[in-house]
């Protein structure tokens, strides 16, 4: 995994002021979406540095408003991602309610809900599988957040149509009041789903949850924050409670407090806690019995230290062999002849170590000494010895003897020998299975955190395709009415019986009517962006030009010209032509415009 950058100490102070002045504590959100969330909205009030941003938010307490909208992405909606609410209809919810008393609450928190839109689907889920009245008297959904905006938006449980879009059609007509485009849901219902506000990081959980909903919000979160928020959810539940998830989210490091029920579903169980077993087991003793001794016990002893697996010799007190059993014989050569011979007399009793100072230790202190670790060299054949000392005593008194036994632990010494090599290999592959290990968690770490990473971004896009989808249908809005205006317009022109001509400023024109078109038999396509003196038509432009020229010049009034012209047939008439001023913004003039009428029964052509 690549070097973690260091968090920049501006963006730091930023997110402390907004919780330190308004309570919002953003420290455990993931940084990357948190830092391209701030700096939309910095681009947006047109701030490049973080402590200009917060010199900003303290000038501007209204940009908190603005801000938080920004950070907290409320993309929601009905029944959203369908296979998982029919899984949750269909599987989870019947076997949650089958566990329940007839009488008993269900109680259900929406945490993360924004503008409601999954807490009301829960709603419709539960009354559909219970009946509205019994869904009245059992059933509390509590839907949180930490936007208020959104909170109040969604306690007034009023949508537009296309935010019920995803309501099936029957829900829609059963669950939902239409009046004026807006669909209301049943107030009736209403009253079982309380909103209020909660932070996940910082305030307590709602208890005794049987069904936990918290879709795309962990998200959010980094892994420590998500470890905490988990620790407060199975607080939270009940046993067995459900909590049901976002598809963007694993929790795949999470098995103590839930485990999954249907990971491609996101549907996990509470993990039961595991207590520990109280309480003593007790017994009545035994009675004692009281045994004499078997006849030939002396000789049972005695044959028991012969036949001994352990060669074993004994002293008495004045350090004259005693006892030697038949394994001593066999390892180090002595035998019963031996008996009643000082040991020191021995070469057992200075090889394969030095006996006699261990002996004396033993007989002075009154305690076993034993002496790991002895190698005895048997000819070509290597003996692991293990030896103990142990003083005999009778009670109290002075002691007997004391017992010098040798373990033969050379099958035991190879043995783990050959285990500390198999547990240093064993080590080796470990350490690369786990270095793999971590390496496989590195990257599924990464990917986890690519997916919830692309996962943030859909949702920020498609919150920005809301909103461009609003500006959209306002564009169409006022394009309709544009076009309602365009046509308006070109009625009025189409039905005037003169010819109407616009001209701009440069005398280009931009309107030529149909009666302009039967006066002079030019086309508005042939007309319309051409200069009004370059026309080839009957009429006398050339005369026209001064009265266009004082309109446009802002001479009071109308100018009005009676010409002699000739028509599109060739018959010769009389045009009266009247120049009014096109105003613009502010009153001034930006063009001009022209009607062109054939004036009856005037036989002299006059100029005014």
């Amino acid at each position: 995994m690549g070097r973690l950058s260091q968090p920049d100490p501006d963006f730091e102070a930023l997110l402390h002021h907004l919780k330190q002045t308004r309570g919002f504590d953003f420290t455990g959100y993931k940084r990357s979406s948190l830092v391209r969330r701030v700096a939309r909205r910095m681009s947006q009030v047109g701030v490049t540095e973080y402590g200009d941003y917060l010199d900003y938010l303290e000038l501007h307490a209204e940009e908190f408003t603005a801000l938080f909208n920004t950070i907290l992405i409320n993309v929601t909606g009905f029944f959203r991602d369908p296979e998982a609410w029919e899984y949750l209809r269909t599987e989870v919810l019947p076997a949650l309610l089958a566990g329940k008393g007839a009488t008993e609450p269900v109680r259900v928190w929406s945490a993360g809900c924004a503008s409601g839109e999954e807490a009301y689907t829960l709603a419709i889920l539960l009354a559909e599988m219970l009946g509205p009245a019994e869904f009245r008297d059992r059933v509390k959904i509590y839907a949180t957040d930490v936007d208020e905006e959104a909170l109040a938006y969604a306690r007034q449980g009023t949508y537009s149509e296309r935010e019920v879009a995803g309501v099936p059609d029957e829900l829609r007509e059963q669950y939902f009041e239409q009046l004026g485009g807006r669909f209301t849901f049943r107030k009736d219902l209403r009253r079982s789903v309380i909103f209020g506000r909660n932070d996940l990081v910082q305030d307590a959980p709602i208890s005794r949850i049987d069904l936990l909903v918290c879709r795309n919000t962990l998200m959010y979160f980094n892994a420590e924050t998500q470890a905490r928020i988990l620790a407060r959810f199975h607080f939270g539940l009940s046993d067995p409670g459900v909590l049901f998830l976002g598809k963007a989210e694993m929790l795949l490091s999470h098995g103590a407090t839930v485990m999954p029920v249907d990971l491609k579903r996101r549907t996990f169980r509470k993990a039961p806690r595991t207590a520990p077993q109280n309480g003593t087991l007790f017994a009545d003793p035994l009675p004692v019995v009281v045994r004499t001794a078997p006849d030939g016990l002396d000789l049972l002893r005695d044959e028991a230290v012969l036949a001994s697996p352990l060669a074993q010799v004994v002293l008495n007190a004045d350090g004259l062999i005693a006892v030697v059993n038949r394994q001593a014989e066999v390892l180090f050569g002595i035998s019963t002849r031996d008996v009643g011979r000082p040991f020191r007399d021995l070469e057992l009793s200075y090889r394969p170590l030095e006996l006699r100072r261990h002996i004396e230790k033993a007989l002075e202190e009154r305690r076993t000494v034993r002496i790991t670790d002895v190698t005895y060299n048997r000819g070509p054949e290597v003996v692991h010895l293990e030896v103990q000392v142990s003083p005999l005593a009778n009670g109290d008194v002075e002691p007997l003897g004391v017992s010098v036994a040798f373990h033969d632990v050379t099958d035991f010494r190879r043995l783990q020998d050959e285990l500390e090599q198999a547990n240093r290999q064993l080590e080796t592959a470990y350490e690369e299975l786990q270095s793999t290990n971590e390496e496989l968690e590195t990257t599924n770490e990464e990917l986890q955190s690519t997916n919830e990473e692309l996962e943030t971004m859909n949702e920020e896009l498609q919150s920005t395709n809301d909103e461009l989808q609003t500006i959209n249908d306002e564009l169409q809005d006022r394009t309709g009415e544009l076009d309602r205006s365009n046509d308006f317009l070109e009625t009025i022109l189409t039905s005037l019986r003169a010819g109407v001509v616009v001209v701009g400023p440069e005398l280009v024109v931009q309107v030529w009517n149909h009666q302009a078109e039967e006066l002079w038999g030019l086309r508005r396509d042939e007309a319309v962006g051409e200069h009004l003196l370059n026309l080839d038509i009957g009429l006398p432009l050339d005369q026209v030009r001064p009265v266009v020229r004082g309109t446009l010049a802002g001479d009071d009034g109308p100018q009005e010209v009676l010409l002699a012209a000739i028509n599109r047939r060739g018959r010769s008439i009389d045009v009266r032509v009247v120049a009014s001023p096109l105003r613009g913004e502010a009153g001034a003039v930006v063009g001009a415009i022209l009607t062109m009428e054939e004036a009856a029964g005037v036989e002299d052509v006059v100029v005014r």
